[in-house]
């Protein structure tokens, strides 16, 4: 009994499970999660170098669907005989790249085109995004290598080394067998034991990982320089391992057509990392492109909104005229207050503008002083309505009989003619009419101008009472008693 089943490691029994009538094939899985794993490490660092977030989302709608095509395209010229050769499986087996069969020298090359109709687009510079995408692209491959595995494909001479791959026959549900069925199932019989390329090529795509990212810390690679190191660090090993595999290839001169690839796409990358502009691109500039590019696109979908109108701070309010079209004189009565006082002021009233220059201070002086003429005018004509009145009540206290009133008037005209009365200023003078003054009384009693009629009825009271009847057949004169009984003694006369 050997030990030979410790050391070997098997192929999976199968790479094609049915969900109903629906397949789900490894190898399709393991080809879409790597592409989610490189655009997530490539978003990451895309970010970190100053570009727009989310953006390699939309340029991965061009770079994966040329990717595929051009894997594709790689894998069948590379590989025709199968295909289109003498018993070939024909045209109608192009497209089904579920079945396996991509060239990772196509998917690079023309997937470089979509991605650069996709920066064109975005305005992003192709050799920038090239370096945030290339950790993830290799990583993406080694991925995509477990897809081999359980295909039982690309694989290597037959070994005894202790880690060779067993490789099974497989058998269809028609009753086919072959050890590359994709959609058969193992029976357990051993076919061989070889080479597992397919993890030689998976560690070293993982060794080329870690190479990139210490490479761009240390040395800070940009300008499309990390991404030729991918590519010259990928073909380094794919040149070796080419050399150990032994499957159905095309070759040159008894070499493997992928090996004269590797070489060529190999100096190629090592020309540009020596010409390439050394450094790296500055983020802050990448930055500044993108959001100047966001705010143009920004202003051209949004109407311009009107700048916000900045509110005029109000002028400072003049202080308003009292409203005194009217003025209580006395008990109950009324005085109506002249209109040059009430409304003159309401209706000058300037309008309250801006005045930096400190006009708008001399205004609101000039108002305040014309307040308080209008309230001493007010007062006055206030103190003259209440005398008028309480002359009033005294003549309807002390009104004489009918019958008296007439002996009373002969009376004071008597007094008049005995006593000398000043002469007033005639018309030529003052423009009115002349008017003796009342008779003054007996007694050397000081005579307020303004109120004479009260004091003549002291004197005499026949006389003020011919005076009161006066005052109150016409109470609007009762400002004006002297100019009544002045009157009244002409009369008489």
């Amino acid at each position: 009994m050997t030990l030979d089943w410790l050391t070997y490691f098997p192929s999976p029994a199968r790479g094609v499970w049915h969900l109903g009538p629906v397949p789900i094939r490894a190898y399709a899985l393991c080809i879409i999660l790597g592409i989610v794993v490189a655009l997530l490490i490539g978003d990451r660092r895309w970010r970190a170098r100053g570009g727009e977030p989310g953006v390699i989302y939309d340029i991965a709608l061009w770079a994966v669907p040329f990717g595929l095509i051009g894997g594709r395209l790689y894998h069948l010229m590379t590989d025709w005989r199968t295909y289109f050769g003498e018993g070939g499986v024909g045209w109608e087996a192009t497209p089904r790249i579920w079945d396996g069969g991509l060239g990772i020298w196509g998917a690079v090359a023309l997937g470089g085109v979509g991605a650069w109709i996709g920066c064109r687009r975005r305005g992003i510079s192709l050799p920038a995004f090239g370096d945030a995408i290339a950790p993830g692209i290799v990583l993406a491959q080694a991925i995509g290598r477990v897809g081999n595995y359980f295909n039982q494909e690309l694989y290597g001479r037959e070994t005894t080394l202790p880690w060779g791959l067993e490789i099974f026959w497989r058998e269809d549900a028609s009753g086919v067998r072959d050890p590359h069925l994709l959609d058969g199932v193992s029976t357990g019989e051993l076919y061989k034991i070889v080479q597992p390329t397919f993890l030689y090529e998976l560690l070293w795509n993982l060794v080329v990982f870690l190479v990139l990212i210490y490479a761009d810390r240390r040395f800070r690679m940009g300008h499309g320089r990390l991404f030729a190191l991918y590519v010259a660090g990928y073909c380094i090993g794919r040149f070796g391992i080419e050399l150990l595999r032994d499957d159905a290839a095309t070759h040159i001169a008894g070499i493997r057509v992928n090996s004269f690839t590797s070489t060529f796409v190999f100096i190629g990358a090592v020309v540009y990392i020596l010409l390439a502009t050394k450094g790296r691109e500055d983020p802050e500039a990448i930055r500044s492109a993108w959001q100047s590019r966001e705010a143009g696109g920004h202003d051209a979908e949004t109407p311009e909104e009107p700048a916000p109108e900045t509110p005029e701070e109000p002028a400072p309010e003049t202080p308003e005229e009292p409203d005194a079209p009217e003025a209580a004189a006395g008990a109950g009565s009324v005085v109506a207050v002249p209109e040059r006082l009430s409304g003159q002021a309401d209706s000058a009233e300037p309008e309250a503008v801006e005045d930096p220059s400190g006009e708008q201070e001399e205004a609101q002086f000039a108002g305040s002083a014309a307040q308080q003429d209008t309230e001493a005018d007010t007062d006055t004509g206030d103190a003259d309505a209440d005398r008028a009145v309480s002359d009033a009540e005294a003549a309807e206290a002390d009104e004489p009989e009918a019958d008296e009133l007439e002996a009373d008037e002969l009376e004071a005209a008597e007094v008049a003619e005995s006593e000398p009365v000043d002469e007033q200023p005639g018309p030529d003078d003052t423009g009115e009419e002349s008017a003796e003054t009342p008779p003054e009384s007996p007694e050397p009693t000081p005579v307020d101008p303004e109120a004479e009629t009260g004091d003549a009825g002291d004197a005499d009271p026949d006389d003020s009472d011919g005076a009161e009847v006066q005052s109150a057949e016409h109470p609007d004169a009762g400002e004006q008693p002297d100019d009544a009984a002045t009157d009244d003694a002409a009369e008489q006369r």
